[in-house]
Order: structure tokens, then C-alpha cells, then sequence
């Protein structure tokens, strides 16, 4: 995807993978087309544009465009803080040039995907590995280290490390990994590890499997590499986050499971927040309070489970809308509940990147934090603002 101008896909939502890579990496990025690749021929020219409203449109031939310079000199202050959703180290330095509060999010998935590319079962069983194409490609990446777990180590903290060092002293919130059996399946020696799933959204992810069986080692590895970025780099600064948390109970065993490998919550200054993304993390938001020291709102997942809609499919793309009156419900519950727990509360989903409305209703609720994508900040900050001095 890197290699890209830009990306348009026949199928997928607003919030499916590849269009969150794409932000990520800063492309342009139209997806659930329908015909696009047997319409675009090879070799012709089109200009993609994303600029034009919520729906993305591709014109044959090279369009002329402008660009648009915004002074930062002159950036107001907002009571909402405005972070960022950060998960590619190598835009972060260029990115925390930005107005911002910090990092609101930075998603672990991107540097295991580009950067690591090795199931981290598939490095702690590498001498039982019977995928031998996948076992010769480990060997190549990892051919420095005689302990080949200590790859996955090394480079998930380079990369954390880099965020969170390009936004030092501002807090950075990093989510512990939440890719999908199927998506895990897709990494070097992922597929001997990985269960084949019906509905993969709603199965084994997030904190259901750092304390089991068959992944709690590979966490560990996760662990090993976010306590050298807080004590042998100093980097303080890294809150923690645990996605996809299904009950209190569940919560509670994740933050035990880290314990054992020395990242203790409140030692060192360490926070754990929790994504709430779930109906459950709704309705029982004051026992999660109880848990965890604050929480962050993943509307991606919060809209699909009170929706009931799979993000990934375009046949019900259309239905896909944060702004629903049963979502904003949702998410005036939660922030309310917080507050009355004195816990912070903020957002790192899609919707206020792409919906100035769904901003304002954030505002409007009293919640703490807003984390945007980068090519947003600048218009969703002056736009905070100017609402803020209005209330």
C-alpha cells in the first residue's frame, strides 16, 4: 500500500481495513466502488479525490487542484484536548509537528504488520515450524538473532519507542493488539496458530487472548517490549490501552497477565485505560471504572455492535452512520458515567475525523478528549474552538 498514490477498492466500508491503513499512511483511499477494477483500465490516468464531501469520486485523466496553506502561528486553545490517531512511526515525527495534546491512539497493528511481519507464536515455536516457506522467510528477517522472539521484542519497541518519543513529554495512548484470527493468519507462521473463525469481529481478539493458553506467550512478548519503551527508554509518557474487553472480570485478568512481566498498573506512573467499544462497556461503565483509569471510545466497533452491522461489508455500508440516534445515545451514556466515576473519557474512532457534526455533539457532552487523524487536526481544532467560545 505504501508504494500507492492512492487506493480504491470494489468492496469495503468507510471503516474497514484498508481504508484505516490508508489514513494511516496518509493516501487517498476510496473503498466499496462496486465495478471500480474492471472500469479503471491498467496503465490509464485518473486522479482520485477524497476532498469532496463523504462520498469519493475518481475522474479520468490528470484534474488540476490547489492546495490550501493554514497558518499555525495563530492556533487557538481548545478546552477539548485534540490528539491523534498515530500508528505509523515513520510519519510520527513529521505528524507531532502539529497543534495537538498527544496521541489519542497508536494502533500496535501497523508495526506488526510492516514492520515485524512474523506471527509472534510462529518466533517462540520457530523450531517446530512445519510451513517451510514461512520458516525460511522467519529465518531471513531474524538471521541476527539467535533468540528469535527478541526480533518481535526489539522491533515493537523501536516502534513504539518512536511514537511516543515524537510526542514526549504529551501522554501516548498505545493499544495492546487487536488484529483478527484472520488477520493474524495472514503474518509469517500465523496460519498454524490461528483457529478459522466464522465471524471473526466479534471472536477471539483483543483482551480475550493475552491470558490464554494459546496466545499468552506471544503477549508477553507485547509486554517485554512496552516495558523497555517506559523504563529503558524513560518513556513514561505511554499509557497503555486494552481493546475489545467484554466484562470487568476479563479486564482484571489482562491487567493481572501484565503484572507478570512487570508493567503494573500505577507503578512508574503506569495508567491502563480500557476501549469502550462495546454495548457492555455502556451499560456497565461504572464497574469498568473501577478497573481501569480511564477509557477511550472506539466508535468503529461501538456502531457495529449497537447497529448490529459488519463494518467490513458493503453491502450495509450505507447503514454505517456514528450519528445514529441510538450510537450518540451510546456515547452520551458512557461520557456521562465517566465523569460521574471521575474518570477521563475520550474518542479515537472514526467519526469526529470525518463528521464536524459528531464533533460538536462530543463537545456539547463534556468529553475530555478528541483523537483525530492527522489530516484533520487543523480544521477540527479551529472548528472546536469557535464552538467553544459559542457554548
Amino acid at each position: 500500500m505504501k508504494q500507492a498514490a492512492a487506493i480504491v477498492t470494489d468492496q469495503g466500508g468507510r471503516t474497514c481495513h484498508a481504508a484505516i491503513i490508508a489514513r494511516e499512511l496518509g493516501i487517498p483511499a476510496i473503498v466499496g466502488c462496486g465495478n471500480a477494477t474492471a472500469v479503471i483500465q491498467t496503465e490509464q490516468m485518473v486522479t482520485v479525490s477524497c476532498a469532496e464531501g463523504e462520498e469519493g469520486q475518481v475522474y479520468d485523466g490528470e484534474i488540476p487542484f490547489t492546495v490550501e496553506e493554514t497558518p499555525l502561528d495563530d492556533c487557538p486553545d481548545t478546552h477539548t484536548h485534540i490528539m491523534m490517531n498515530v500508528g505509523n512511526p515513520e510519519i510520527a515525527f513529521s505528524v507531532s509537528a502539529l497543534p495537538s495534546a498527544g496521541v489519542g491512539l497508536a494502533r500496535m497493528e501497523f508495526i506488526i504488520a510492516n514492520h515485524i511481519k512474523v506471527h509472534p507464536m510462529a518466533l517462540l515455536n520457530f523450531d517446530t515450524l512445519t510451513d517451510g516457506s514461512a520458516k525460511r522467510k522467519i529465518a531471513r528477517l531474524t538471521e541476527q538473532y539467535d533468540e528469535k522472539p527478541q526480533y518481535f521484542v526489539d522491533k515493537l519497541a523501536q516502534g513504539i519507542g518512536t511514537i511516543a518519543a515524537a510526542f514526549h513529554p504529551k501522554p501516548v495512548i498505545v493499544r495492546l493488539s487487536d488484529f483478527k484470527s484472520n488477520e493474524y493468519a495472514h503474518l509469517l507462521g500465523g496460519s498454524a496458530f490461528e483457529p478459522d473463525e466464522e465471524n471473526p469481529m466479534i471472536g477471539w481478539r483483543g483482551a480475550s487472548r493475552y491470558y490464554d493458553d494459546r496466545y499468552r506467550e506471544g503477549f508477553a512478548l507485547e509486554c517485554q517490549a512496552l516495558k523497555r519503551v517506559r523504563e529503558a527508554m524513560g518513556l513514561t509518557n505511554v499509557i497503555l490501552m486494552v481493546p475489545f474487553c467484554r466484562t470487568p472480570e476479563e479486564g482484571r485478568r489482562v491487567i493481572a497477565e501484565m503484572a507478570k512481566h512487570g508493567l503494573v498498573q500505577g507503578e512508574n506512573g503506569l495508567q491502563v485505560y480500557v476501549m469502550c467499544e462495546l454495548p457492555s462497556n455502556v451499560m456497565m461503565a461504572e464497574e469498568f471504572a473501577d478497573v481501569f483509569d480511564g477509557f477511550s471510545i472506539g466508535s468503529n466497533d461501538l456502531t457495529q455492535l449497537t447497529l448490529g452491522l459488519d463494518r467490513d461489508s458493503a453491502l450495509v455500508a450505507h447503514l454505517f452512520d456514528e450519528r445514529n440516534h441510538a450510537v450518540q445515545r451510546m456515547v452520551a451514556k458512557a461520557i456521562a458515567a465517566a465523569k460521574a466515576k471521575g474518570r477521563k473519557i475520550g474518542i479515537c474512532g472514526q467519526a469526529p475525523s470525518d463528521y464536524p457534526e459528531f464533533a460538536r455533539f462530543l463537545v456539547e457532552q463534556g468529553i475530555d478528549s478528541i483523537s483525530l487523524n492527522p489530516d484533520v487536526v487543523i480544521k477540527t481544532t479551529l472548528a472546536i474552538a469557535e464552538l467553544e467560545q459559542s457554548l
